[in-house]
């Protein structure tokens, strides 16, 4: 695994040493608002299932500052030009993310919202109440699938992040919904949609042979409508993006660009 990866797991674990657990009576749990519903309604409507992303900086550059009131703002902007959902980054260090920015967002838009960070200890999941929350196998590993029945038993669902065939396995094991294939290498930190061509087909196959239903996710590298329909193509229900639009200059119009990206 990358050293960037490497250095953002221990400053999680320092996190989840820091963080008090909150008791379930003190935060009710929130009405879920249900992802799995929308990408069916998109899809039915030709257009794609955008998970657009408020994104403040990656491990290896800043985007811009956001600030709670920032993050709501721009998740209503990306509701309005069609996202399905919003994707929100609560890891403070090396993305610049925070748990209010995802409470402001939650307040401000009637999606669902994703809460995207390391996740590795059941803690984690006490600090804020979310829509969906992202596991991903290439930290996580065996316990990936303990991760993904706890999530669902908060009522949260979990969108699997995998990069390979082997962590595939490991996340066909679970029982969530959704798979996210991560078209950046972990260990590189290197993108290629191809992971996408490649992997999307391998679940379609297991589902039609054991008769499930998965919903896939193409995340990373995805910059152009072009991008978009070849992941739409090989399989994938939808896509997750944060870099491209953020940068765009115009959460709005990239935004909606991608949604309509199969007209």
């Amino acid at each position: 695994m990358h050293s960037v990866i490497q250095d953002i797991i221990r400053s999680t674990e320092e996190r989840v040493r820091h963080i008090e657990s909150l008791r379930e009576d003190k935060r009710p749990y929130q009405e879920k608002r249900d992802i799995v519903t929308a990408i069916d309604r998109k899809r039915e409507e030709g257009m794609v299932a955008v998970i657009a992303e408020v994104k403040p900086a990656s491990p290896r550059r800043k985007l811009r500052d956001i600030s709670p009131a920032d993050a709501g703002t721009i998740a209503r902007q990306m509701e309005k030009a069609g996202a399905v959902a919003i994707s929100v980054l609560t890891e403070p260090q090396f993305f610049m993310g925070s748990l209010n920015n995802l409470l402001s967002v939650r307040k401000s838009v009637n999606i669902p919202v994703l809460r995207k960070d390391f996740i590795i200890n059941e803690v984690q999941t006490e600090e804020v109440d979310t829509d969906m929350i992202l596991l991903i196998v290439g930290v996580l590993g065996e316990h990936t699938r303990e991760m993904a029945k706890l999530a669902l038993d908060k009522k949260m669902e979990p969108l699997v992040e995998i990069h390979n065939e082997v962590e595939l396995d490991l996340a066909l094991k679970t029982d969530a919904r959704m798979i996210g294939i991560n078209n950046r290498d972990l260990n590189t930190l290197e993108t290629d949609i191809g992971t996408t061509l490649r992997l999307a087909p391998i679940i379609r196959k297991y589902d039609a042979d054991n008769g499930t239903r998965h919903f896939i996710i193409s995340e990373s590298g995805i910059i152009s409508t072009d991008d978009v329909r070849k992941v739409m193509k090989a399989g994938a229900d939808g896509i997750l993006v944060g870099t491209s639009i953020i940068e765009s200059g115009d959460v709005y119009e990239k935004t909606k660009e991608l949604v309509e990206a199969l007209k």
